[in-house]
């Protein structure tokens, strides 16, 4: 019987607006794809480069996320899971074991164990981290599109010292974590008003 290994990887615990991006990845045994890595430790270009080729040679992949609203109806880590749970499902073979990068695992039916640091350390979770990684900063670059103001290509929705300030001084968008403390201040700030409304 093939085994089938799907790596899980998550981006965006840590951002204040956008959802929590999710990938799973069943890589091919037959094509070894050079240069996977924790999708941290790469350059965006090299990134680029590394997802189409996972898209093209991987058996199967799969993007799961959740949304802000869902992020402030469960809690970060709860919606991660969820979004974990949304990418192997989603996936078009089921895997026979799942690797997630972590140190816990969703509460699903899957063999499946957390790997710490598994990003660096196992092929499937290194593509899956390229993949969600990929996925996220591309939205990211979406909404800086519409909203250039508040620097999303800079920071990706991380809780910088600029982002802190624009959000502090715009208020948050439709798009934003209501739950998380900053946005919260903000809000409390101005009197509940949403910008770009």
């Amino acid at each position: 019987m093939n085994q089938f290994i799907a790596g899980v990887d998550e981006v965006g615990r840590g951002p204040l607006v956008g959802d929590v991006v999710t990938a799973a990845v069943i890589l091919d045994p037959k094509h070894k794809i050079v240069g996977l890595a924790d999708s941290k430790k790469l350059s965006e270009k090299k990134r680029d480069i590394l997802a189409a080729e996972i898209k093209q040679y991987a058996l199967a992949w799969s993007i799961g996320r959740a949304s802000p609203a869902e992020i402030d109806q469960l809690n970060i880590l709860q919606a991660t899971m969820l979004a974990m749970t949304r990418a192997v499902q989603g996936l078009s073979i089921q895997p026979t074991h799942v690797m997630v990068d972590g140190n816990r695992c969703p509460k699903w039916d899957y063999s499946s164990e957390a790997v710490v640091k598994g990003d660096g350390l196992i092929a499937e979770i290194s593509a899956a981290s390229i993949i969600a990684k990929v996925t996220r900063d591309k939205e990211m670059l979406d909404l800086d599109q519409q909203y250039p103001e508040y620097g999303f290509a800079k920071h990706k929705g991380y809780p910088t010292a600029f982002h802190l300030a624009k959000l502090a001084e715009l208020g948050p968008l439709p798009q934003y974590r209501m739950s998380f403390k900053p946005v919260q201040q903000s809000l409390v700030m101005r009197d509940g008003q949403l910008a770009g409304v």
